[in-house]
Formats: C-alpha cells, structure tokens, sequence
C-alpha cells in the first residue's frame, strides 16, 4: 500500500520528475534506510517547481542530511 502512495505522488505531470522519482522509487527506495525512504517521503511533499529546480536545475537546498543523500540519489536518474 506504502509503494502504491508513493507510486502516485511520483507522478508529478512533468515528464522529467515522473521518471527521476519514479526510476528512485522503483530502484534504490527499496535498499534505502529507513531515514532516507521518510526523507523520500518528506520531498514528495515539496511543490513541483521546487523539486524541479533542486532535481534539473542544480539550486543549491537547505536539507537535512538524509534528504540531501536522497537528493544526490536521485540526480543520478536525471540522465535517462
């Protein structure tokens, strides 16, 4: 049930951040310790534009420890 939650709130309506969260999700989410998949969690919850511009666009994030882990993981899905 968790999976599907976060399956659906992966899917942001930007084709960009649907495969970045998505491939996360589906890939290293599962291995992931238990404070980065709530900090997976806390950043689904941040607005598209602000995502978007953390994932693509490189503007440096005042994060927590775990969410920036989380963070430089994702960035490895942006190429394709």
């Amino acid at each position: 049930m968790r999976i599907q939650r976060l399956r659906w709130q992966c899917r942001r309506g930007q084709r960009e951040l649907d495969l970045i969260l998505t491939r996360y999700l589906e890939g290293p989410f599962a291995t992931a310790s238990r404070d980065e998949q709530e900090a997976f969690e806390r950043l689904l919850e941040r607005p598209d534009p602000v995502l978007r511009s953390w994932l693509l666009l490189e503007e440096p994030a005042t994060l927590d420890p775990a969410e920036k882990r989380v963070l430089a993981d994702l960035k490895v899905f942006r190429g394709g």
